[in-house]
């Protein structure tokens, strides 16, 4: 998934009294869930205000539009969930980082996502925010696990951005995405042991 330096959104403001950074995330939480449960055509800025017990005025203080709310809301999907840890090992990272993305899959942004997967196509705006956002964010993830183990010398170089790399996550997102069947941390370690690092091996004794 190379990256994107994800780019900012600005965020338009109506003036009048400043924002109270506080509500942020309870704002957040509310679109999330109101998209799982809704979707992208029927939300409402109304719905948001009542549904995170705000006015209507904080939330047209941060955004305009319904299409503001939803591209500011994607492009700060996953930024602390795709930070990956430094275990001292590529099978280590890896697990870890496949986990953290099994807990967003099966999570409110999981949800969230897929529900807004029929819009985006059509909403252009939608999908350079999942581009430069979360498709960046797990990107730049998985490229700094790659880079920290080649430079600890379990793999040779190449594998970033390769076909190989891009089959860390793709088991996972088949199953949410098509098939429906569970994606738990049990699946996330079957793929990771039985897949993922006999390729990996595969690969650094090829080179």
């Amino acid at each position: 998934m190379s990256v994107l330096t994800p780019t900012e959104i600005p965020r338009p403001s109506r003036g009048g009294r400043p924002r109270d950074p506080s509500r942020d995330g309870v704002i957040r939480a509310a679109i999330l869930r109101l998209l799982a449960d809704v979707g992208y055509g029927a939300l409402t800025m109304d719905a948001v205000a009542s549904e995170a017990g705000v006015g209507k005025a904080t939330i047209y203080r941060r955004w305009r539009t319904k299409q503001d709310l939803v591209v500011d809301t994607i492009s700060d999907l996953n930024r602390a969930e795709a930070t990956p840890e430094d275990t001292g090992s590529l099978e280590g990272d890896l697990r870890a980082i496949l986990r953290s993305l099994v807990a967003v899959i099966t999570g409110p942004t999981g949800a969230a996502t897929l529900s807004l997967l029929s819009t985006v196509p059509h909403q252009p705006a939608l999908a350079q925010a999942f581009r430069n956002g979360p498709l960046g964010v797990w990107r730049h993830a998985f490229d700094q696990i790659w880079a920290r183990a080649e430079g600890r010398g379990e793999i040779g170089p190449g594998i970033a951005g390769s076909v190989l790399a891009e089959t860390t996550s793709a088991l996972l997102v088949q199953r949410w995405l098509l098939t429906g069947d569970t994606v738990d941390e049990a699946y996330a370690d079957e793929v990771l042991e039985t897949v993922i690092l006999p390729l990996v091996r595969a690969s650094s004794v090829a080179v």
